[in-house]
């Protein structure tokens, strides 16, 4: 059930108040109230149900490529095509 959200003016909100908030709690809707006809609050659900922690992002990811192997190919490492360098920064690689 997706959470509704709808506008009322204050001076219906004052009225109605008590059976408003029982409704928003057991619906989880969300009520703007108007002033003149602009938002002044929002009255929601004081605890929504947001699901676990674990799983909550389910489906939302996508795995492109080899997710094992190295970002970047061996050939290129430095310490495979020249470890000296690696292990001694200062000396100069080999022409």
């Amino acid at each position: 059930m997706a959470v509704q959200e709808r506008t009322i003016p204050a001076s219906q909100f004052r009225d109605q108040c008590l059976r408003l908030m029982d409704e928003i709690n057991e619906t989880g809707d969300t009520l703007i109230v108007t002033k003149h006809g602009k938002p002044v609050a929002i009255v929601g659900p004081a605890h929504r149900d947001r699901g676990g922690l674990w799983g909550f992002m389910e489906g939302t990811t996508c795995i492109l490529g080899d997710i094992d192997g190295p970002a970047i190919p061996v050939d290129d490492w430095d310490i495979v095509t020249n470890p000296d360098r690696v292990f001694d920064p200062g000396s100069v690689p080999p022409q």
